[in-house]
């Protein structure tokens, strides 16, 4: 039998200083059985980046044809596309070519830099695509984080981040690969 995604609750409140965004999100997260609470709450954290009133989760890591995160605009036409962790890199060339915009936050320590230089040639070319990487301590900071039920707060301002959760705030501090020309 099939194990079930673990439903998930969150009101996050986004307060983005450097993009002048600024609101509250009732998201319900469905935690598939093989993810992580890291990777969970880094698509947290990838929301709270991105946030927006059409900001919405993909169906899940199982699901090959739908990010992590994305936004359409009324024609159903694809904003971003958000992926978090090491995707592949045919997937990313695919997402460039369907989407405005390609973010990708990606997490795993050394990992990163290993996942990164194996397609730096190919990935590197996409104009549309940003790569932001995540620390490991910071992503297994987040990752205590999680809990059933969240409030979560996230301040964004002058590039660094304050995520908090109850009396826990986190300082993290993103850093980037790829920017998008």
């Amino acid at each position: 039998m099939a194990l079930k995604s673990t439903i998930f609750r969150a009101t996050l409140t986004v307060s983005d200083l450097d993009r002048g965004y600024f609101g509250e999100h009732i998201l319900t997260l469905a935690r598939h059985p093989s993810e992580t609470d890291e990777r969970m709450m880094v698509r947290v954290l990838a929301f709270a980046l991105n946030a927006d009133e059409r900001l919405e989760f993909g169906r899940g890591i199982s699901t090959d044809d739908e990010p992590a995160l994305w936004r359409k605009d009324d024609t159903g036409r694809i904003l971003q596309w958000i992926e978090v962790g090491l995707p592949d890199e045919r997937l990313l060339r695919r997402a460039a070519g369907r989407a405005d915009e390609v973010i990708v936050l990606a997490y795993g320590g050394r990992t990163v830099d290993l996942w990164w230089q194996k397609d730096v040639a190919t990935l590197g070319k996409l104009s549309n695509l940003r790569v932001l990487t995540l620390p490991q301590d910071e992503s297994r900071a987040l990752a205590a984080l999680a809990s059933r039920n969240m409030s979560l707060t996230c301040t964004i301002q002058d590039g660094q981040i304050w995520f908090s959760a109850g009396e826990t705030v986190l300082s993290l501090t993103p850093g980037s690969l790829h920017p998008a020309v």
